[in-house]
């Protein structure tokens, strides 16, 4: 992963502890020395370096000679979200949608080939896969991922799809590309995505865009059912038009946040 910087201001040294943070996942939670450098590609006292600063700053702890992540790394991702405004806007829509419905929601955005979840609000429900903020999924198989995929212009979703995913997971039911374009096209002509246990079995959820001030799709929201308990008719014909009425309230309350005038307070001289 080293070595790939080419601006003259590219700092390799972060780029390297990036690296470090972002080679732990589903599949791998813990890791000795030896299974970071060869994650990375780094040379082992390079990688024992960086472990070390990231223990030291609290995004890394270790026992027994295995590393793994705290809770602070949630911090990175939390202050992406945060710098949207979007979770702020988004949390007393989402627990009014949660509350109606007596399903759970989230909202995601595309990184790469993957959703990653930045917002969410449940309900305690035995269900297949286990979701929470920073959760990340590969997308072609999930309500969320079609929205946000069906939003790309045909070269960027090559460029994207080309990516593999890096949430350790395939989906329970692949669909070739030429499947997947169609589906996508339906998705861009209604407006909403179905993924009926594509991700995973018992998982039935259906997401519609989030769009910003200029209205660029720049997230999706979505209600998961388990299929047991929620037929795909009472999501498409109940609930479906409950989170679009949600999703649009968000969105225009994202718009208004998006044009609110910044004031730059200066101290009064002494």
């Amino acid at each position: 992963m080293a070595g790939r910087g080419q601006g003259p201001d590219f700092v390799e040294a972060l780029a390297r502890g990036l690296d470090v943070i972002s080679a732990f996942g589903p599949d791998r939670p813990q890791m000795s020395l030896s299974d970071v450098a060869q994650a990375t590609g780094l040379a082992r006292p390079t990688a024992r370096r960086l472990l070390l600063t990231l223990e030291e700053l609290g995004f890394v702890r270790s026992r027994d000679g295995v590393f793994s992540l705290t809770p602070r790394v949630l911090a990175l991702g939390t202050a992406y979200a945060s710098s949207l405004g979007l979770w702020e806007i988004a949390r007393p829509r989402m627990e009014a949608l949660v509350a109606q419905t007596r399903e759970s929601s989230s909202m995601a955005q595309l990184d790469g080939s993957d959703i990653v979840y930045v917002a969410r609000v449940s309900v305690p429900k035995i269900i297949a896969l286990r979701v929470e903020v920073g959760t990340r999924f590969p997308a072609p198989p999930t309500s969320q991922g079609k929205v946000l995929l069906a939003a790309l212009d045909p070269a960027d979703l090559d460029a994207v799809l080309e990516q593999p995913s890096r949430s350790g997971l395939r989906g329970h039911l692949v669909r070739p590309r030429e499947e997947l374009d169609d589906e996508l096209a339906r998705v861009r002509a209604r407006g909403w995505a179905l993924a009926d246990e594509e991700l995973a079995p018992g998982v039935r959820s259906v997401a519609v865009p989030v769009r910003d001030g200029t209205g660029a799709v720049r997230a999706a929201m979505n209600i998961t059912v388990h299929a047991a308990e929620t037929s795909t008719e009472r999501l498409l014909d109940e609930l479906l038009p409950m989170l679009r009425r949600t999703a649009a309230d968000v969105s225009d309350d994202w718009a208004l946040w998006q044009r609110r005038p910044h004031v730059e307070v200066v101290p009064a001289q002494t």
